[in-house]
């Protein structure tokens, strides 16, 4: 969205191309994105950056008839890898209505639908189009200029791909030094919400964690617990002090989320959860997701691989995935809900 409203400022067009079907295998599955802006930026990605440069010499045309297509990038031939690609594209103007439900959908961290229709034929139509829905019965369109012929589908000649996106992951980071300042760029890299927490007497501000979306000063008793009892979020204790990291778990022992790293060896990670609960009542579910030492086990020993290491633990826990290398998985390397 903030790669749309620069664009607008600066009065080019945008499209958005969405890959809607798939007949054999990918690098992506269906449902990925990517934005063009007038000027040939591109937001994203629907491969490995093979098709990413025909879908920008297909999408001219869709910025001169503010007009959807579907095109196709047959893969077997061009790569002897991947199947029949079917892209939508699309003019994307969304209304100030759509961008309101939007940033609040996402600032409340809600999931909503996307739903897609098309017909698998390289052609163009103002039926064809997107559609969001934020939970209630009134869905808007991509393009507000759009006829939107697509929304009473009722005869059933178009088809129809439709997604259902969460929130995207939310890593909270307790602590402020320079690793906590590595992890807080590599979460963001990966497109993840990261908020940073911090002593009120720490005098870092927000603009020295990089890709920060929100920085406070808050004593571990005043901390928001509520906002924090959610599956796709993760806590990092990382304060490089037992005391403080004693008092936070204090705090955060009544929350339900599916990550809870702490740095720091084996026997430390011990002392203070023997502390923790002489001073406290804790369910056992509680310990369950606390992840100590924080990270795979990739030899890391730098702040940086050490922030890849705790990254790549998140991800697997979040997706229910083991750690084995690929070259190892028996079958498909996605496996489809």
């Amino acid at each position: 969205m903030q790669s749309f409203q620069k664009a607008q400022q600066i009065g080019l067009k945008s499209v958005i191309a969405t890959v809607v079907a798939l007949e054999g295998s990918s690098y992506r599955q269906p449902g990925v994105r990517m934005l063009i802006t007038e000027n040939g930026q591109m937001t994203g990605a629907v491969s490995g950056g093979c098709v990413e440069k025909e879908i920008l010499k297909q999408s001219y045309s869709v910025f001169q008839s503010n007009t959807p297509k579907i095109m196709t990038y047959d893969g077997r031939f061009r790569l002897g890898c991947e199947g029949i690609l079917y892209i939508l594209i699309e003019p994307f103007s969304p209304s100030k209505t759509f961008i309101q439900r939007f940033e609040k959908c996402i600032q409340q961290r809600k999931s909503f639908k996307i739903t897609s229709y098309f017909k698998k034929e390289v052609n163009i139509s103002l039926g064809w189009g997107s559609e969001i829905s934020f939970g209630s019965n009134t869905c808007l369109t991509f393009n507000q200029n759009s006829i939107a012929a697509f929304v009473s589908n009722d005869n059933g000649e178009l088809l129809s791909f439709t997604q259902k996106l969460k929130p995207s992951f939310k890593l909270v980071i307790i602590g402020g030094e320079h690793d906590a300042v590595q992890l807080c760029a590599y979460a963001a890299f990966l497109g993840w919400d990261v908020e940073v927490i911090l002593s009120p007497s720490d005098p870092q501000k927000i603009n020295d964690f990089p890709g920060a979306q929100k920085l406070s000063h808050i004593l571990p008793e005043n901390l928001d617990i509520a906002s924090y009892n959610q599956k796709q979020i993760a806590i990092v204790l990382m304060t490089h002090s037992y005391v403080k990291d004693l008092k936070y778990l204090i705090q955060l022992k009544s929350i339900n989320i599916s990550y809870l790293g702490m740095l720091g060896p084996k026997k430390r990670r011990d002392k203070i959860l023997n502390e923790l609960v002489e001073h406290v009542k804790v369910e056992d579910v509680f310990f369950e997701n606390i992840y100590g030492p924080a990270g795979l086990n990739l030899g890391a020993e730098t702040p940086q691989e050490i922030a890849l290491s705790i990254c790549s633990e998140i991800l697997a826990v979040f997706r229910s995935s083991d750690t084995t290398s690929l070259r190892m998985k028996a079958g498909k390397i996605h496996d489809k809900e």
